[in-house]
């Protein structure tokens, strides 16, 4: 915070009466567009709010794994404070203003925060420190979120029912027949009513509704009726719920779900519900390929080590240089097909907590040695959790190779929209080609099968195919890559 803002501050602060708090001021705290507010009020000195960052486009909540400062320590700009764990991968979050830890509102370990939420405070003044002791989330601001319809309905007051049923016990035999009436369309058989929030509460719970007694208009279950059934019912419908997915006599372990896990669930189901797709598979000879790499590995004096897997992302790019139709993306809601000029592949990797895809930028430009170099640090850090998010979202095609495991011959994969297009590698087979110049008529030949998987609405079939095939040309001829 600048020291114009502190002044700025000060000042409205002697217009208002200590027991009212200035209304907040949005400043940026972060390349990452992190929020913080600047208050004041009688209780606390002047200080500024940091709000859980979005560290990633994609990022909606995050989970604190560790602070790097303590209450206390001097904060200095672009020194990181606390790993975030994002969606993808691990994080420093760097803040870029000056002043002192004051309090931290959500400790190592939390999960699941929103972007957004107040996790800790700072001030200006290193002797301030000491009066945010008793500082809460409360006391940042945080207010309760609740639909607007629910609150009303839930805010009338018990005196206003009780009123309005008055008149209905003094009315005559008519109204007899009338309330009757009245209390059989309540809750017809087989039919629950309830409010939408006491739906969600139920729901998420595991609360059956249907023996729930509605205090609500007319009988209906609002939300404060599931108040006091919440724990037993809950407990009830969590353990028949568990007796049914698990089979009798059966041990186990509750994994819990990664803020990744849940990112790729959500992004490959949104692919098979979303994309049209469709596969081509071809079995290509590596032999010059493996050849040509032994060739250039013996000559490299440890400035690289070229694997089959660099050769192919190379490969791939020159194939959709040329035909650039396959290195696009589908952006149906603003109508458009995007193709692309540069070609990103992004190189799937396997880590503890999931698969990630770390990017090749530019590749149809960059060198043999550059793109093993690079994608051996990518994937190395990838591993552990350090990737930035501008090294692993975007691409425009994707590469899956499962080539180190030699039981795997084949396989498909699941494109990452918007990308139309991803290549799954299989693992090196010998295979009897026919030859005319071995007297037994045939030889053994290197051979890899690849499968391509592409999005219908972006790729035709024949313009595939025309990629598959010119993929061929270029992996059994690999000096078409060096040209």
């Amino acid at each position: 915070m600048s020291s114009a803002l502190f002044a700025v501050s000060r000042s409205a602060m002697a217009l208002r009466t200590a027991a009212v708090a200035t209304k907040p001021v949005s400043i940026k705290t972060s390349s990452f567009l992190t929020l913080a507010r600047l208050y004041s009020s009688g209780k606390f000195p002047p200080h500024t709010v940091i709000h859980m960052p979005a560290l990633s486009p994609t990022m909606t909540s995050g989970g604190i794994l560790e602070w790097t400062k303590k209450v206390g320590d001097e904060l200095a700009p672009g020194e990181p404070i606390a790993e975030i764990e994002t969606d993808k991968a691990s994080m420093d979050f760097e803040f870029q203003e000056e002043g002192y830890l004051a309090k931290i509102l959500k400790e190592a370990g939390s999960k699941d925060v929103p972007v957004g939420e107040p996790i800790a405070v700072y001030v200006e003044d290193a002797s301030e420190v000491s009066a945010f002791d008793s500082f809460t989330a409360a006391d940042a601001g945080e207010a309760p979120k609740q639909p607007a319809p629910e609150k009303e309905e839930e805010s009338k007051p018990k005196e206003q029912e009780s009123k309005s049923e008055e008149p209905k016990k003094t009315e005559s035999k008519p109204s007899t027949s009338s309330s009757s009436a009245k209390s059989s369309s309540a809750k017809p058989s087989g039919r629950i009513f309830a409010s939408p929030l006491a739906k969600t509460i139920a729901l998420e719970k595991g609360i059956s509704l249907k023996s729930v007694k509605g205090t609500g208009p007319h009988g209906r279950i609002v939300a404060k009726d599931l108040e006091g059934l919440e724990p037993a019912q809950a407990a009830s419908a969590a353990s028949s719920t568990a007796a049914t997915a698990t089979p009798a006599g059966a041990t186990y372990e509750d994994i819990p779900l990664t803020n990744m896990r849940k990112t790729i669930a959500t992004r490959l189901l949104q692919s098979t519900q979303q994309s049209p797709t469709y596969i081509i598979q071809s079995q290509i000879s590596v032999s010059k390929l493996l050849k040509l790499r032994a060739s250039l590995n013996a000559s490299a004096e440890d400035r690289y080590r070229l694997s089959v897997n660099d050769l192919l992302i190379k490969a791939i790019a020159v194939a959709s240089v040329r035909v650039p139709q396959i290195n696009s993306a589908w952006l149906g809601d603003q109508g458009v097909i995007r193709q692309y000029k540069n070609v990103d592949v992004s190189v799937a990797v396997a880590t503890p907590t999931g698969l990630i895809t770390p990017i090749i930028k530019d590749a149809q430009n960059k060198r043999l040695s550059a793109i093993s170099n690079e994608i051996k640090d990518l994937g190395k850090r990838a591993k552990i959790g350090k990737l930035n998010p501008e090294e692993y979202q975007g691409g425009t095609i994707c590469i899956s190779n499962l080539g180190m495991n030699h039981a795997v011959t084949a396989f498909t994969s699941i494109i990452n929209p918007p990308q139309s297009a991803i290549v799954a590698i299989g693992t090196t087979e010998k295979k009897a080609v026919p030859s005319d110049v071995n007297e037994q008529g045939f030889v053994f030949d290197d051979v890899l099968t690849i499968t391509g998987t592409f999005d219908h609405r972006v790729v035709d079939g024949a313009l595939g195919g025309e990629w598959i095939k010119e993929l061929k040309r270029i992996v059994e001829n690999p000096l078409e890559m060096l040209v």
